[in-house]
This record gives structure tokens, C-alpha cells and sequence, in this order.
């Protein structure tokens, strides 16, 4: 297997302040907002998270998008959450996703990397290509909405095979 397709790398400026963007990561209300259409954080207590509250290591989640019915749903959890601007957490496929919100030229920047991407000839089944695309649009959308533009994500569940949900 090429070890090239195992995991990648997307890395988009975000004009805003990192707490903001962090905030936009680690907390319902703020997946919520430009990702997903219901995100519910378990404690390691069993206890649910709160919409404006931090996730933390250890916290199982589920997750529902816009745009798809309820019965697609991510199910894992987060493995890493420093408060400031790290996060990894478990994704689909036994893949690991990390973000990272770094400063170059005084400027935001979001780094989001996956690894573990297991190999795929299906391209229905790939998630190099899927994920990556996914990812894409998902940063774009944070970075509209960050950035004072518009929510992209199409929220009719009956429009389907669209690039935006």
C-alpha cells in the first residue's frame, strides 16, 4: 500500500480570533453552527454535555449532518483537548482527525490532518477522496460563517448527492 494515501493534510486561514475558532471545534453549539447538524458529547460520567460547554478526552459522541437522515451517524470519541487550540479525536474507518489552529504572518491558521485512512480501490468506499473532500468544504464552511458570510451547508435532506452536505 502507498503510505501517501493513508492520511492528509488541509490547511485554510481563518480570519477571526483563535479562541473563536477553538470554541467553533470543542463545543456543541459550535459544531453545531457550520459542521453538523446535532452533536452530543457524552462525559466519561455518562453525563451529556452542554451546548456551550468544552468537550474534553474521554467524551464519546454522536454525531447527525445536515442534509443526511438520521440513521448516518459518526459514532467515537474525542482523544485530545487542550482548551486553546488542539484537538484529535476518533473518526469513521478507525481513522484519527487532528486540528491544529496555528499563527503564520500573524494570521489563523486551521491545520487539519487525518490519519490511519485505510486503503480503498471502491472509490464509493475511499476515504482518502471522500473525507478529503468532505473536509474541504466543512473548512470552507467554518470559514464563511467565521468570517461573517453565509452557512453553505445544504439542510434538505431531500436534495441529495451535493458537495454540501
Amino acid at each position: 500500500m502507498n503510505e501517501h494515501w493513508s492520511s492528509f493534510t488541509k490547511r485554510i486561514t481563518i480570519l477571526a480570533d483563535p479562541a473563536e475558532i477553538y470554541r467553533a471545534w470543542a463545543t456543541p453549539a459550535g459544531l453545531e453552527s457550520w459542521f453538523l447538524r446535532e452533536a452530543i458529547f457524552q462525559s466519561s460520567l455518562h453525563a451529556r454535555r452542554g451546548l456551550r460547554e468544552f468537550i474534553q478526552p474521554r467524551d464519546q459522541y454522536s454525531w447527525l449532518w445536515h442534509g443526511h437522515p438520521d440513521d448516518v451517524v459518526e459514532k467515537n470519541q474525542i482523544l485530545e483537548a487542550n482548551g486553546s487550540d488542539l484537538l484529535r479525536f476518533g473518526f469513521t474507518g478507525d481513522t484519527i482527525v487532528t486540528v491544529k489552529i496555528i499563527e503564520e504572518g500573524n494570521t489563523p491558521v486551521v491545520e487539519l490532518t487525518q490519519t490511519g485512512i485505510p486503503f480503498a480501490e471502491n472509490p464509493d468506499l475511499n476515504l482518502y477522496i471522500g473525507c478529503g473532500e468532505g473536509w474541504t468544504f466543512y473548512l470552507a464552511n467554518l470559514k464563511s460563517l467565521l468570517e461573517g458570510g453565509v452557512d453553505l451547508r445544504n439542510k434538505n435532506v431531500g436534495i441529495k448527492q451535493v458537495i454540501n452536505s
